[in-house]
């Protein structure tokens, strides 16, 4: 009887799926490496691809495709980067390939509710139907979708994530707590670290707290101090993964979503703080006023102020530490102060957070009076790149494309690395010798929505030959989409 229920349950509700490859990362990965970075200690995982080339082009690794050897392997292809300091490392060194995430689809769910935009979905892959892929849904039946600067167009129209998809897939430019140990090294983005965040025009801001780690301010007569950060110095706004061969990155196009995030704590009533941010050249800045008025502005290229919001919030007790994070993301400016949160909407259409201008977009920090910041990070959103990451241009996307009924459009979290709906150039295969559109995953080849990492890429005790027996604790979560 408990056999039965089993059954009936693996095959009528949910299944277990383990993920094949980096298309999803870093949501969900593939056999990869888990490393460390030799300098300043940032983790992050490194995709492993049998089929991936060394420098001499004739060398593979002989293994099947998607398959994560028992044995330990070279780091290939090298450098690797890290996301925080921008350090590239080359190693001789072999180490352990980390099985791909494990994780619960429930299956039929879309024979009762409809998929919702940014769902994580498992499918079958329309060209190779015998092979499962899982991807991001972003295009639904009857809508119209087009991929402009990284962003998701349906009908005209901005598509916004939800905060727990959106939360999901901020990636690391800068992280202040990550601090190199050899920074004289030229091995820093192609030169010699230094702090990226620097004071400008005589600005009170001191750095070297902890290490690098802590940024005090002690200004006087309301004086605002501004550091800005320098995006040749560290890491840049290029939509880059650390999980991705660095050889490519220079085909990767800027990306201006971004957020700022801190924690605060001041020691004179005085103070303020706040983090501006530009996009096409336009520069908004989020603040917290010494009353506790939480503001958002708008300084436009002539350098007219423009306030666009405004709420009374209220600073916390002195010297206990608050976070604040200031964000421009799908055309939304959302300022976020100890739990209280103020936001502007800048517009859903194409041109309305500004006209497109391919730059490098300005972060800074300002403040006045005294205060202490903690845990000082820089982060970017997912951007669906309009190339992959040999440069080959996407075959679809890039102008509007409507879908049909029963028809589906998905993009992988690793943009550049991810076979989809974008670059898939031959018609699906259906029954009877039917064909299907190329790009779209047909209704009838939905399998159902990833909901759960159970098994997040196992690891083996020095003692076990072989067994990767225990499980990445820190990997088990739910996985946020459109229904969550």
């Amino acid at each position: 009887m408990a056999f039965s229920i089993t059954l009936v349950f693996i095959v009528f509700v949910m299944q277990a799926y383990t993920i094949p490859t980096g298309s999803m990362a870093d949501t969900l990965k593939g056999a990869h490496f888990r490393l460390r970075c030799e300098q300043c200690g940032w983790r992050y995982d490194y995709g492993f691809v049998p089929y991936r080339y060394n420098k001499d082009s004739r060398f593979r690794f002989r293994i099947p495709e998607n398959a994560a050897p028992g044995e330990n392997m070279p780091v290939l292809p090298s450098p690797q980067w890290c996301s925080s300091c921008g350090s590239y490392l080359r190693t001789n060194e072999k180490m352990p390939v980390v099985k791909g995430d494990r994780i619960f689809v429930l299956k039929c769910i879309y024979q009762f509710s409809e998929p919702k935009r940014w769902d994580v979905v498992v499918f079958k892959n329309p060209v190779h139907p015998e092979i499962n892929y899982i991807k991001r849904m972003v295009g639904l039946p009857g809508e119209t979708l087009e991929l402009i600067d990284g962003d998701v167009y349906i009908d005209g129209k901005i598509a916004r994530k939800p905060k727990n998809v959106q939360d999901e897939l901020w990636m690391s430019i800068y992280q202040n707590d990550y601090q190199p140990v050899n920074p004289g090294l030229a091995t820093f983005n192609g030169h010699r670290w230094e702090q990226p965040f620097d004071n400008v025009g005589g600005g009170s801001w001191n750095l070297d707290g902890d290490g690098g780690r802590r940024f005090v301010l002690d200004s006087k007569d309301g004086q605002v101090s501004e550091l800005v950060y320098n995006s040749t110095i560290g890491n840049d706004f290029r939509a880059t993964y650390s999980y991705d061969v660095s050889a490519y990155f220079k085909n990767m196009p800027i990306c201006s979503d971004l957020m700022v995030k801190f924690n605060v704590s001041r020691s004179d009533a005085s103070s303020s703080v706040g983090v501006g941010l530009s996009k096409y050249g336009i520069r908004y800045s989020g603040r917290v006023d010494a009353d506790g008025d939480m503001v958002i502005e708008m300084i436009g290229r002539g350098g007219k102020v423009e306030e666009l919001a405004r709420k009374a919030a209220g600073w916390h007790d002195e010297a206990v530490m608050v976070e604040c994070r200031f964000a421009n993301v799908d055309h939304e400016l959302v300022l976020e102060f100890g739990g209280d949160e103020l936001r502007y909407d800048l517009g859903r259409s194409y041109n309305s957070a500004g006209e497109q201008i391919n730059i490098m977009p300005d972060v800074t920090i300002f403040g006045s009076g005294k205060m202490e910041l903690l845990h000082v990070a820089i982060m970017r959103d997912i951007h669906y790149t309009p190339v992959e990451e040999s440069g080959h241009a996407i075959l679809r996307g890039d102008s509007p494309f409507t879908l049909a009924d029963d028809q589906f459009f998905v993009c992988g979290d690793n943009s550049p690395s991810s076979s989809d709906s974008r670059f898939w150039n031959e018609p699906g295969k259906g029954n009877d010798g039917n064909e299907y559109r190329e790009g779209i995953v047909p209704r009838e080849y939905m399998i159902g929505k990833a909901f759960f990492v159970y098994w997040p890429g196992g690891f083996k005790p020095w003692y076990a030959k072989g067994l990767r027996l225990v499980p990445y604790i820190g990997g088990m979560k739910i996985i946020a989409g459109g229904g969550s």
